[in-house]
């Protein structure tokens, strides 16, 4: 039996962003942080995803960077969704207002009363 993945908190994808950029540029913590005005411990608590990035100090490493809050957060998107995720979306919005509702419903459904594990189908004796 697989052990249940703990979904990725938003402010976790933004810290994997932000280090990746900085990586990618080939700066270090203490760089970054200096180019922006921040202590190095609140960049390292950043990319961890302990701690959120304030709109203000976003717009510095944007700038730094030189990219849009929109390439930040479109490429973010595209790490996060699969091509099928994408997929649903779309098919989702295709459908009239009711059966988006009878899906949100089966889905809260299905949230609440999940199918029994295919191991325990076998019949006992």
């Amino acid at each position: 039996m697989t052990a249940a993945r703990r979904p990725v908190r938003q402010v976790e994808l933004v810290g994997r962003k932000i280090r990746r950029l900085r990586k990618e540029r080939k700066l270090t913590q203490n760089e970054l942080a200096a180019r922006i005005g921040i202590q190095q411990s609140d960049l390292s608590r950043m990319e961890k995803g302990e701690y959120r990035v304030s709109l203000d100090t976003l717009f510095k490493i944007l700038a730094e960077f030189d990219i849009s809050i929109g390439e930040f957060f479109d490429e973010m998107a595209k790490d996060t969704f699969t091509p099928q995720d994408v997929k649903l979306v779309r098919e989702f919005r295709s459908l009239e207002k009711d059966d988006q509702d009878e899906v949100r419903d089966f889905i809260l459904f299905k949230r609440h009363h999940p199918a029994p594990s295919r191991e325990t189908d076998e019949p006992e004796d």
